[in-house]
Parts: C-alpha cells; sequence; structure tokens
C-alpha cells in the first residue's frame, strides 16, 4: 500500500480540526464579537466597529436608558477580511458610525442584526469643541500574552477616569499569528476598554505581516489611509497620528514615505493656522527618535530613521515637528518608559532651570512601550543621556490630561508598584507667541 503522500496528511489534519466533536462542521458564528469604538473626527459621531464569521447586517441600536428597548436605529456596512495566513481565513468586519449625539452624554448600545447580537455596552460621547479638558490613556506594546497593566487600565476605565485610549502601535504579537486567531484574541480582550471608549491607534512594526492588513481592517480610524496617518482634533489639542513603518518596510513602496511626509506637512500647516482655537499640537507614532535603552533598535543611533530620514537626509520628522511648533511626541517600541528633556537636534531647551517644561523652547518626548506583551522589559543603557530626563522599568501606562489651552498634566502609571505614580510633570505654555520654536 503506497503511504500517504504529506500533503494529503495535511489536508486531513485541517478538516478533522474543522470539525466538531461528532465529526459535523462547526456552523459559523454570526454573534458580534471584538467590539470597539474609535472616534470618526466628526463632531457628535462614534464609530462601533465588530466582527462575525458570516455575512450579516449591520446595525447598532442604542438610546439613554440601560434597560429596556433601544429606541435610537444606525446602519453600516461590512467588509469581508481575509487574512494572509495558510488557512486564509475569513472575517466579516462590520462598521457603524452613529451621529448626532449629545456631546457628553452616555449612551447604551449593542450591535449586530436579527442573526445575533451583542450584550449591551456603554459609552460617553466626547464633548465638542475646544473648551473641555480630555483625559487619554497613553501606551503602547501590550501583547496578548502578558498583557500587564491591562487590568488596572480595565478598572480605570470601569471606574470613568478617561476619554479616550491612545494606542501608540505593537497590539497583539502578533495580529497575523496563528491564522489571525492571535488578532482575535486580542480583540476579544480589548473589548471591556474599547467597546466603552474611542480606541485610537497606529502601526508598529508587530502589525507589519502582509502590508499591515490585519491592523487596516480591524480598526477603523479617521481619514482615507487606511489609519496608517491621520489626525483629529479633541479639546484643546490636535493630535496627529502616523506610521514610522514606513521608514523601515520599504518593500511596501518608498512612496509611502514621501505621501506620508507631505501630507503631515499640510495638516501641520493647517493645525498652526488654528492654534487660537486649539494651542497644543501632539504626534504619536510607534518607533521614537531617541531612546537611552541598550539595544540596538533605530533610536540608539545618532542618525535614527524616524529623526533624520532616509538615507539621513530625506523625509526626516524631527525638523518638520520642530519647524512647525510641535509640542508634545508620544512613542513606544521601548518596552520601557521614559521622559526627555525638551530636545532639538541632541540640544536640551528647557523653559529655565527651575521649571525646565514651562515654555519650553523645543518638544517634549514620551515613550511609554510598557504595558505588557511577551518579549518583556527592555533595558536601559547603563548611564542616562543628557537629555534623559526619566527613566523607568517598569510595568504601567501613562495618563495624559490636556487641562486646557496652557496647561497639560502627563503621568506614569507603575503596574508593578500597585498603581503608584513614578513620574509627574505639567507642560505650561503660554497661548501667546505659540506657533514654531525658531
Amino acid at each position: 500500500m503506497r503511504p500517504l503522500c504529506p500533503c494529503w496528511s495535511c489536508y486531513c489534519l485541517l478538516l478533522i480540526s474543522s470539525l466538531g466533536v461528532q465529526g459535523t462542521p462547526v456552523a459559523p458564528r454570526a454573534d458580534p464579537e471584538q467590539v470597539h469604538l474609535s472616534y470618526p473626527g466628526e463632531p457628535g459621531s462614534m464609530t462601533v466597529t465588530w466582527t462575525t464569521w458570516v455575512p450579516t447586517p449591520s446595525e447598532v441600536q442604542f438610546g439613554l436608558q440601560l434597560t429596556g428597548p433601544l429606541p435610537l436605529r444606525a446602519q453600516g456596512t461590512f467588509s469581508p477580511f481575509v487574512d494572509g495566513g495558510i488557512l486564509r481565513r475569513k472575517l466579516y468586519i462590520h462598521r457603524v458610525t452613529l451621529r448626532g449625539l449629545q456631546p457628553g452624554v452616555q449612551y447604551v448600545y449593542r450591535c449586530g442584526s436579527s442573526r445575533g447580537w451583542s450584550r449591551r455596552f456603554r459609552f460617553r460621547a466626547l464633548k465638542n469643541g475646544p473648551h473641555w479638558s480630555p483625559r487619554l490613556a497613553v501606551f503602547g506594546d501590550l501583547g496578548t500574552d502578558n498583557p500587564k497593566a491591562f487590568p488596572r487600565l480595565r478598572r480605570d476605565t470601569q471606574q470613568g477616569m478617561y476619554d479616550a485610549v491612545l494606542h501608540v502601535g505593537d497590539f497583539a504579537y502578533d495580529m497575523d499569528q496563528d491564522n489571525a486567531r492571535v488578532g482575535d484574541k486580542f480583540m476579544q480582550l480589548i473589548e471591556p476598554v474599547a467597546a466603552s471608549l474611542p480606541y485610537m491607534t497606529c502601526p508598529g512594526n508587530h502589525e507589519e505581516r502582509y502590508n499591515f492588513s490585519n491592523y487596516k481592517a480591524r480598526f477603523s480610524m479617521p481619514g482615507n489611509n487606511e489609519g496608517l496617518w491621520y489626525s483629529w482634533d479633541l479639546g484643546p489639542a490636535h493630535i496627529i497620528s502616523f506610521s514610522t513603518e514606513v521608514y523601515f518596510f520599504l518593500s511596501y513602496g518608498h512612496h509611502l514615505v514621501e505621501r506620508q511626509f507631505h501630507w503631515l506637512e499640510s495638516d501641520l500647516q493647517k493645525a498652526n493656522k488654528n492654534r487660537t482655537a486649539r494651542p497644543w499640537i501632539i504626534t504619536m507614532g510607534h518607533r521614537p527618535m531617541y531612546c537611552s535603552n541598550a539595544d540596538l533598535d533605530d533610536c540608539t543611533w545618532h542618525e535614527s530613521k524616524v529623526r533624520k530620514g532616509l538615507h539621513g537626509k530625506f523625509y526626516g520628522l524631527e525638523d518638520l515637528f520642530y519647524k512647525y511648533g510641535v509640542d508634545l511626541q508620544l512613542w513606544a517600541h521601548e518596552h520601557s518608559y521614559e521622559r526627555l528633556w525638551p530636545i532639538y537636534d541632541y540640544q536640551v531647551f528647557n523653559g529655565s532651570q527651575e521649571m525646565p517644561y514651562t515654555n519650553p523652547r523645543g518638544p517634549v518626548h514620551i515613550i511609554t512601550g510598557s504595558a505588557g506583551c511577551e518579549e518583556r522589559l527592555t533595558p536601559f543603557s547603563l548611564f542616562p543621556r543628557p537629555w534623559s530626563a526619566v527613566r523607568v522599568k517598569e510595568y504601567g501606562y501613562t495618563r495624559l490630561h490636556i487641562l486646557n489651552g496652557t496647561h497639560v498634566h502627563i503621568q506614569q502609571v507603575s503596574d508593578d508598584q500597585d498603581g503608584k505614580i513614578v513620574d509627574d510633570i505639567w507642560v505650561v505654555k503660554p497661548l501667546v507667541g505659540r506657533m514654531m520654536y525658531f
């Protein structure tokens, strides 16, 4: 008898794994899962995104009461997503945008269709205009395995401490793994937070597989650049999210570096003209320009790609961000927390010796990549650099409170020390003369 060929053996294993205990196929699920919110950039709106395993209508029912009927309805669309792995698993990603929401009002909602509904969730609509004080949780590098800081972040969310989350790249480690089942598991993990707050993102290096396809499909960010770069207004701040990864994965096209750079410059020009209404300009990107960690990452090199651009001279971001007076730059990638002195081109530009962050003459950099993940924490170099103000090698995340047009409060929460605040600063800038640093 001829032995079975290897490919036939693989097929049999795949077939058996796809059958139920009794040998019958498992019916794909129509119930929504992986529910999460994002802010589409339009005042009075919120986008709900979820996943099913069969094509179904996309509807959100919402209202103001915790119990009883949900009288309001919104319809949307779904898109099939086929993962690039060997099984070519197909998911259906649903998106519905709710409009006409009352600022600051709490809504109750569920999503799905007559074939299956999610449980009920709650969220508070973002307030409109610049005259309020947004509170954000900021972190990167969370991971499906060892999401160390997430239980505390979940408790914070349940207590109403935040208006939005900024996840600065590197999500599941990795979304594409195990034919994208790791991505499913991660989206299920974050649902208790992400279904209650707008969960705003940027791509990291761990999202790269299949041209960032899992990242692009699973999240719904503003704009028309598949979530790679976009901006939005929140209270007195203009927040810009962008991809550092275009500088490293050039096989997907050099043109992405140029396109993003020109978009960033145009967006910064508009933001500067709007400084009276939104005085703060804040950026978020995954890989830092500077860091003092003991590894060989890009930020440890003097002429880092993100800072100086391709070949050290094309499309570098430090000069661009300095030119347009970016106030605060949020990063991750290093599995630690580091706060820099106000810096430009390796020179420290503190406001004064006594109050370095009052009217600083350069941007403030915060590296917050210690939320968790299977790769554990990243050590620092033995001696801190002259531009490094604080270094913390502990699991945690950052709280960002944009109090008003002149004051921003930044705190680092240590999960290792049971929620202790291990860094605490105010960045203070006058409303007058905020355009550029030179």
